[in-house]
């Protein structure tokens, strides 16, 4: 399920917050909210968060779920990735995107945190979303 990277992410550049938006959006059944505050955009599967970055900070940082194990060896890795602020920090890392971390890799470590959320959903979730029923279980 994982999406192909687009055309325009696929040259050294560091990714911006936009691209960010657009990857997450292009998730099957994908939907974006702002549930805390006017500032921080929430992308879901289902009622599950998968993304979470502020669109008001100039600085572009993304939460993403993550395998706890993968999480400890990416902050091992790289300084750019910390526990998840604000998250359950065992499952949740913030990705700094500076440009250190490589964009094909943020864009994996998206589609990671998306297939996590999205294979805890009840079946009957899943399936709807796999059939092309669009973002499920929205308010």
């Amino acid at each position: 399920m994982q999406n192909q990277v687009p055309g325009y992410m696929q040259g050294g550049f560091m990714l911006t917050r936009g691209q960010i938006r657009d990857y997450c959006s292009s998730k099957n059944g994908a939907w974006e909210d702002f549930p805390f505050d006017l500032n921080t955009l929430v992308f879901r599967v289902g009622q599950k968060i998968f993304a979470l970055t502020d669109v008001d900070d100039p600085v572009v940082r993304i939460n993403l779920k993550c395998d706890p194990e993968l999480a400890l060896g990416l902050r091992e890795k790289y300084g750019q990735v910390t526990p998840g602020y604000h998250m359950n920090k065992k499952h949740w890392n913030t990705v700094l995107v500076d440009g250190a971390i490589p964009d094909s890799e943020i864009l994996g470590l998206i589609d990671h945190s998306y297939e996590l959320v999205f294979r805890s959903l009840k079946r009957s979730e899943q399936e709807a979303i796999e059939g092309g029923a669009g973002p499920m279980s929205r308010p």
